[in-house]
């Protein structure tokens, strides 16, 4: 089975109107209903650096769990962040963007690369000791825009080091600005997949309109079984550029599986229902 894991604030974070609690609610809890695996909902970071998720705590108030629910994900970007996150019962998954790329680990976290492995130590032990997930966001795993040194191997390298040191068993090879092309993403993961077999290494892949299809697809022949997306492309990373590369949309990449009869568990009544909401969220 996929796992597809649906990143509505991923698809907000970069929007610089306020949205209204209220209907970050309701859209997210439409995604609840449609059978995703995991619902990337909110961040616990600083609301200066991104204003878009400062109502992350209200949100979490107003969310409603159907019988089957999927995960709920949060992002963090240091320990008093993972530490607020594993507070709350709701929340099944700490997230934090660890980049192979020196510029942007600064940029988007206020951290070098060492002190990021620092925060991967204790953010994995927060998460340990309330019995949640951690998934890391290689980010800039495909390659960056900062002139910072970058090769398949160097991700594979931190790849590497954060399962061996810190026993991470999700991670997500994440585009960031939409620089991957197929070859790259088709090596790091049948290089990462066998290597490493204890890591479930996940997708999430930012693209340009025309280049979604050839992502996926070299992703998944590769290997690759978890996949981010947002519905109708919304998004991307704020710190990492001015005009944001969007999201994968997830609908796209639903069509995808589905034309191939790979079953990915998302209910498609409840799906267009969200869709529809998305309008509401992002217009």
């Amino acid at each position: 089975m996929l796992e597809i894991i649906e990143c509505p604030r991923d698809a907000m974070q970069g929007i610089k109107r306020p949205i209204p609690a209220t209907v970050k609610i309701d859209y997210i809890n439409a995604l609840l209903k449609a059978g995703f695996h995991t619902i990337d909902f909110g961040s616990f970071v600083s609301p200066k650096a991104v204003p878009q998720m400062a109502d992350t705590r209200e949100v979490l108030s107003g969310l409603s769990f159907p019988e089957k629910r999927p995960k709920l994900l949060a992002i963090v970007a240091n320990l008093r962040g993972a530490e607020e996150a594993a507070s709350f019962d709701e929340i099944d998954v700490i997230g934090y963007p660890f980049s192979v790329s020196e510029t942007f680990q600064q940029r988007n976290t206020n951290a070098g690369i060492e002190e990021s492995l620092k925060r991967t130590e204790a953010i994995a032990e927060a998460a340990l000791s309330k019995d949640k997930e951690l998934v890391i966001y290689l980010s800039m795993a495909f390659g960056n825009p900062y002139g910072d040194p970058w090769s398949p191997e160097i991700t594979a390298g931190y790849a590497r080091q954060l399962y061996e040191l810190f026993d991470v068993k999700i991670m997500a090879l994440s585009d960031t600005v939409g620089s991957s092309e197929p070859n790259s993403i088709h090596q790091l993961f049948s290089q990462l997949i066998p290597e490493i077999p204890e890591v479930n290494f996940g997708a999430h892949l930012h693209t340009t309109a025309d280049a979604w299809e050839e992502k996926i697809h070299a992703a998944y022949e590769a290997g690759c079984r978890r996949f981010d997306g947002a519905l109708k492309g919304y998004g991307g990373c704020p710190m990492a550029a001015d005009d944001l590369t969007g999201n994968m949309p997830t609908e796209k990449m639903l069509q995808y599986f589905a034309d191939r009869n790979i079953d990915d568990g998302v209910n498609r009544k409840a799906l267009a229902s969200a869709l529809l909401k998305a309008g509401a969220v992002f217009s």
